[in-house]
């Protein structure tokens, strides 16, 4: 499926009512399982191959392997065993060491329908994230990316984390946004820190609003922090204006493993012999 495909098929899904529900995998299984799910996109990032092996998605922002090199690596798991939902690829756009058009070209040609922003210096804050953007690495490499994405036809799904971010990748091209609220809490390594589902709420109406200005067709989807589980994505659906739906990673392949996993464990360890 192509972008032109992926995004006409978002929008019908939109103006028929439902909710737009996107799901990261960091396997071929757990892609595979998304969509006898039904989510209408996969996104798959390095942050997915560390997730899956038992350590915080954050893994993929500190140097433990070249981010864009993993995604194509977990291509040739994913791409084979999805057969009707569109599949994004987590691009890190400050890597200095891809041609970025050309890295997007070659995505294309092996059948990424879309990109997405990842790994991602917006989870960076403080001085450090500040001497990223005076040393040439900072977010505004990103937008750059997505433009590119765009150009090439591409759907793009960036993660933005303020309503500046907001307006600036919406004016790229940003078919979707996906404001960022933070580590997913809940589930044996997620974060203990985060903002209230009131103040998710907030800030992410603040995003999509500010998205809506530039772009009124622009699609925005919920991620991270509180929303961890179904019901706290709708109480946020619920309480926003605009918002379509619910990206999910943690929460999507991280949080259930852990509990079905652990559950069957169990109920093999009950058996007794007589």
């Amino acid at each position: 499926m192509n972008g032109r495909e992926a995004r006409g098929r978002l929008h019908r899904t939109v103006e028929q009512g439902g909710v737009v529900i996107g799901a990261g995998a960091g396997t071929g299984l757990s892609a595979k399982c998304a969509e006898a799910g039904g989510v209408d996109l996969i996104i798959i990032y390095n942050s997915g191959r560390y997730r899956m092996a038992g350590r915080g998605s954050l893994a993929g922002l500190l140097p433990y392997g070249d981010a864009n090199a993993i995604v194509v690596d977990m291509a040739g798991e994913v791409l084979p065993v999805v057969r009707r939902t569109p599949v994004l690829a987590g691009v890190c756009g400050t890597d200095p060491f891809r041609i970025m058009p050309h890295f997007l070209d070659q995505l294309a040609a092996m059948g990424f329908a879309g990109v997405q922003n990842f790994p991602t210096v917006g989870l960076f804050d403080g001085v450090f994230r500040q001497n990223l953007e005076e040393t040439g690495m900072g977010y505004n490499l990103e937008v750059e990316m997505i433009r590119l994405a765009a150009e090439r036809g591409l759907l793009t799904a960036p993660y933005v984390f303020d309503a500046e971010q907001a307006r600036a990748m919406t004016a790229a091209g940003a078919d979707i946004l996906v404001p960022h609220l933070g580590l997913t809490t809940k589930g044996s390594i997620g974060a203990t820190t985060a903002v209230s589902l009131d103040q998710a709420v907030e800030r992410v109406q603040q995003m999509r609003d500010a998205a809506a200005e530039v772009n009124p067709d622009v699609l925005v989807l919920c991620h991270g922090g509180p929303i961890a589980e179904p019901e706290d994505a709708a109480y946020v659906l619920a309480h926003t204006t605009g918002v379509v739906g619910f990206f999910g990673a943690s929460s999507m392949e991280r949080l259930p493993t852990e509990v079905a996993i652990t559950d069957q464990a169990r109920a093999f360890k009950r058996i007794t012999v007589r």
